[in-house]
């Protein structure tokens, strides 16, 4: 399964064009796609209007929305910004964190366009979609 981070919808819904959107739109009926209640939160409050905030909300929920508020994912979230932050690393935002923490607790991929997720990758060998 591929997550796909906020950083890449919001590009994809307001058509911009970068090679994390071309590989979206080829992937939406191929790839297996999902996204964390987390995701979903972020990119539906950029949403301006009534309309678009339902359009894009059901479109959004036609693809596997994952749950991801336990204790033990926040832990576990914990642990990896103490690990990151250690070596260097600081993550600036915690629901990147628990994004990338579930990303790899379940052994997925994650399609982002955030630099904040790299460490995640080259430190604890987050699974990412190279585009």
């Amino acid at each position: 399964m591929v997550i796909v981070d906020t950083t890449v919808w919001i590009d994809y819904l307001q058509g911009t064009e970068n090679l994390h959107t071309r590989w979206l739109e080829q992937e939406l009926q191929r790839e297996r796609l999902g996204l964390t209640e987390l995701i979903l939160c972020e990119v539906l409050q950029g949403i301006r209007t009534e309309t678009a905030f339902s359009q894009v909300r059901e479109a959004l929920l036609k693809f596997h929305v994952f749950e991801t508020g336990t204790s033990g994912l926040a832990v576990a979230a914990a642990k990896n910004y103490r690990t990151l932050r250690s070596r260097g690393y600081t993550v600036r935002k915690t629901i990147d964190c628990l994004i990338a923490t579930f990303c790899i607790e379940g052994g997925h991929a994650l399609l982002h366009r955030d630099r904040d997720f790299d460490p995640f990758q080259k430190v604890l060998g987050m699974k990412v979609v190279n585009v």
